[in-house]
């Protein structure tokens, strides 16, 4: 009885390492897509291969082998028909849907909102998560296909930007960047901003700051200046 309990332990634990790196492997081929921005086709995709893996790994009666070959198959078929969806664009729109337009020109487009299944209720809902609690401030609201909601506002609506008032504003020359955590420089980020350690000594002496233990974090800005906080 042990010994067959000892089996059954060490079977599900290879059955579970092996099938862990094996899903870790086939979704970094799918690709990466944020949460949020899924297609109704992603979610599916996503879903299966999560119940495959788990029937693979709980379910001792499924075989090992061919639970594997529905795994890696299915995947294949995931980057297949993304591959063809990323060349045909009416490919696309089949597996993914398209932008529907549910207010356009201030109009509630209603045999839109039918066909997408959505009430008045959901599309208020939506406008509120944009910041926008009155329809009569939407120009177009689009229901893009991962189902989040696009707005344009009324121009009377819209917030003033420095360009509309023609305030001039700093050139961004990179993007923030760390170059001292915990004490210890950066050596990475100093190199791919095109810096070295001489001008950062300098700058940190600048501060009034004469070693890099003394910075518990520095970080280059946009505008290329040096930001600092110490111990």
């Amino acid at each position: 009885m042990n010994g067959l309990i000892q089996l059954d332990f060490w079977e599900m634990i290879l059955r579970t390492t092996f099938t862990f790196f094996v899903l870790l492997t086939l979704t970094r081929l799918i690709g990466e897509k944020q949460l949020g921005h899924l297609t109704f086709f992603d979610y599916v995709t996503g879903i299966t291969i999560g119940s495959v893996a788990a029937e693979i790994v709980v379910r001792k009666d499924t075989p090992f082998f061919n639970g594997m070959i529905s795994l890696i198959w299915w995947v294949i078929l995931a980057i297949l028909i993304s591959y063809v969806s990323l060349k045909s664009s009416k490919a696309r729109v089949l597996m993914d849907g398209q932008p529907k337009i549910i207010i356009k020109e201030g109009k509630i487009m209603r045999e839109t909102l039918k066909s997408t299944r959505l009430n008045m209720d959901d599309l208020s809902m939506m406008l509120r998560e944009k910041d926008v609690f009155s329809i009569q401030d939407v120009r177009y609201a689009i229901l893009e296909p991962d189902g989040k909601i696009s707005v344009l506002k009324k121009e009377f609506k819209q917030p003033i930007t420095k360009g509309d008032l023609n305030i001039p504003t700093p050139i961004f020359t990179n993007l923030p960047s760390g170059i001292i955590s915990d004490g210890k420089i950066v050596k990475k980020n100093l190199k791919e901003l095109n810096l070295d350690e001489h001008w950062l000594y300098q700058e940190l002496q600048n501060k009034g700051i004469h070693s890099a233990d003394e910075v518990f974090y520095a970080e280059v800005q946009s505008d290329g200046s040096l930001f600092v906080d110490r111990d």
